[in-house]
């Protein structure tokens, strides 16, 4: 390599460095980006320079990866990704009880998978769901959490609950979800009236009404049950490992 190649090579290098965020993942159109070509991204990743998550996914060598900016790029892989459901009731400070390492629930618009470098770091389930009437790209109530400019895309607690409510008698406990519904007092009720207009679940409608009004909630109060979809006159009924669930309507 003559030098002048060398000095290139090294100044490309010294860019990369100043631009590679501390705990973020970096990809190959971000490194093309920089003037770093898939072959010169073997050359750093064989020289130890990068690290190789998956194709076209890299990061700095013994980095420990950072779960924002791994959700940021995860973004842009799954359609509609956001944490949704318990995950993000947890974010909101909504909890029962703390575990060592709860496991992330992701939401999304599409069949997919999460990466293993992904859930090797961070414990995560992916779901595709489609709980409302709505579109990809103008999902009701999701957008970056706490409002904040470059956090990830999570829901709205109020979306949240009916997320989490979604999943009883599939992966979600019926008591805790109880118990969740409880805590859920400073819930909005024009934010929970408009989701539930549009939820496609009358399973989930029923069961945040019911269990809204058995918590004597301030929101439930507000919910009239005749203007919202809570489906036939027939009672809504489920068998799961907690026994049976009837929902009327």
């Amino acid at each position: 390599m003559s030098r002048h190649m060398a000095t290139i090579e090294r100044n490309k290098l010294k860019r990369l460095c100043t631009r590679l965020q501390p705990g973020a993942p970096i990809t190959s159109e971000e490194l093309t980006g920089l003037g770093i070509s898939a072959d010169l991204a073997v050359h750093y990743v064989r020289a130890g320079w990068l690290t190789r998550l998956m194709r076209g996914v890299f990061c700095r060598p013994n980095d420990t990866l950072a779960l924002q900016p791994c959700l940021l790029l995860l973004e842009r892989r799954l359609k509609g990704l956001h944490v949704g459901g318990k995950s993000a009731l947890d974010w909101y400070g909504l909890r029962q009880f703390v575990q060592q390492q709860p496991v992330l629930h992701l939401f999304g618009w599409e069949a997919g998978q999460l990466p293993e470098w992904f859930t090797e770091r961070f414990p995560a389930e992916y779901h595709r769901k489609r709980l409302f009437d709505e579109s990809p790209d103008a999902m009701r109530h999701v957008g970056p959490f706490e409002r904040r400019s470059g956090e990830p895309q999570a829901s709205e607690p109020e979306r949240a609950l009916l997320e989490m409510l979604s999943d009883v008698g599939v992966r979600q406990p019926l008591q805790e979800a109880r118990e969740l519904v409880e805590s859920s007092y400073s819930m909005r009720a024009d934010v929970l009236r408009d989701l539930i207009r549009h939820c496609r679940s009358v399973k989930t409608v029923r069961l945040c009404i019911q269990l809204g009004r058995e918590g004597v909630l301030p929101w439930a109060a507000k919910l009239d049950p005749e203007t919202l979809p809570t489906g036939s006159n027939r009672p809504w009924v489920s068998k799961s490992a907690e026994g049976l669930l009837v929902l009327k309507p």
